[in-house]
């Protein structure tokens, strides 16, 4: 082990510092680090989860809501306007808020990358489709079309899977 670094002649005494070694320094530096990620809610997994924003539409025309071209993967809700709209492995789509087994507000579970229902735990993939749980099909999917920068939404048209899945396949916009 090599000896220990003497300070100049006049420096104080170090000694007795705790972070007097580079691995004991790296070794607390980590710890701290850790901990601060934990104190602000994070962890690795969290650290790469999809965000999720709540917002409101920018403009409304009849059944129509217009929400600005989400930048980023991610999900925004407009509890409102009752709308989830997910920009997903280069789509955006536009949910109904609700579950479709009981109409629950569904919930969406960023650092696991898909919707959930709190009531009965079904699941649903980032793109609106069914993983597991007590529905028997997949999340209901507005008409949706993009004009510029924006998203405009037709809340009078929502497609269920099981009724219209040609509607509700078409129902996404590639960004």
């Amino acid at each position: 082990m090599p000896s220990p670094v003497r300070p100049p002649a006049g420096a104080p005494d170090c000694t007795a510092c705790p972070l007097s070694s580079r691995r004991g320094f790296l070794r607390d530096a980590a710890g701290m680090v850790g901990a601060a990620v934990l104190a602000l809610g994070g962890t690795p997994r969290v650290a790469g989860a999809m965000s999720l924003r709540m917002a409101r539409a920018v403009g409304s025309n009849g059944d129509e809501r217009t929400y600005p071209l989400p930048a980023t993967d991610g999900a925004t809700i407009d509890k409102d306007a009752e709308v989830i709209l997910m920009r997903y492995q280069g789509h955006v789509y536009a949910f109904g808020l609700a579950c479709p087994h009981q109409h629950t507000a569904l919930r969406w579970e960023g650092d696991e990358a898909r919707f959930q229902c709190p009531k009965h735990h079904s699941r649903y993939r980032p793109d609106g489709v069914f993983i597991s749980g007590r529905a028997t099909r997949n999340m209901d999917r507005y008409a949706i079309r993009r004009s510029g920068a924006t998203v405009v939404v037709d809340l009078a048209q929502l497609y269920r899977d099981d009724t219209n899945a040609t509607a509700w396949d078409a129902a996404t916009i590639p960004v």
